[in-house]
């Protein structure tokens, strides 16, 4: 999306685009404007435009983009090798203190209660999101439990217990939903099926 864009021009779209994320945390997707944007960046409608062509619609997708980022960015580097019980301790709690020192104001839940319904290619934003953080979690249920074949199983488990309990931790601001819900997930992949019979 920023081929042939200058270093400045990137720089000046992604401060935008930050912008509106933290924006959009905050207030909703449906109440923040582009006058809103535009305000907090001290950007000129056109300017605004130059970046965005299809205006509020682009900027929602480029938005939906960076939030996506920002979430597998989170997890890293952990989520990259979860191949013993050890690095499955360690993304989770890397996953823990994540989503507890955002609180209320973090891109999964904004993702999925804002931007996911804006339109059709923020959904497919946030679909892509879900895939790809899916396919590292069943590797690595891969990993610990080989020829189990229940690993994509265990991983839609993992990844609804991390949304489950994000959603109640936002609602609530108690971070032990999230806590007990990713315990709970990840206990089967403790033991390895070999062991389990």
């Amino acid at each position: 999306m920023n081929k042939g864009m200058t270093a400045k021009g990137a720089a000046t779209r992604l401060r935008i685009v930050v912008a509106a994320a933290l924006l959009i945390r905050e207030k909703g997707a449906a109440e923040t404007t582009l006058d809103d944007v535009r305000a907090a960046t001290s950007t000129s409608k056109s300017q605004l435009f130059h970046y965005f062509p299809d205006g509020r619609a682009d900027m929602l997708v480029a938005v939906a983009q960076h939030e996506a980022d920002q979430v597998l960015q989170a997890q890293q580097p952990y989520l990259d090798d979860l191949s013993s019980w050890e690095s499955w301790q360690q993304w989770s709690r890397a996953v823990i203190d994540h989503y507890t020192e955002l609180g209320r104001r973090c891109p999964l839940g904004s993702l999925t209660s804002e931007l996911g319904k804006s339109s059709p290619e923020a959904r497919t934003v946030v679909t892509g999101l879900f895939d790809a953080w899916e396919s590292a979690l069943v590797r690595g249920a891969e990993a610990m439990r080989p020829g189990d074949g229940t690993a994509a199983e265990r991983a839609r488990v993992v990844l609804t217990a991390v949304q489950g309990g994000v959603l109640m931790l936002q609602t609530t601001g108690r971070t032990a939903y999230l806590e007990s819900a990713l315990a709970a997930a990840l206990e089967p992949l403790r033991t390895p099926a070999s062991v389990r019979g």
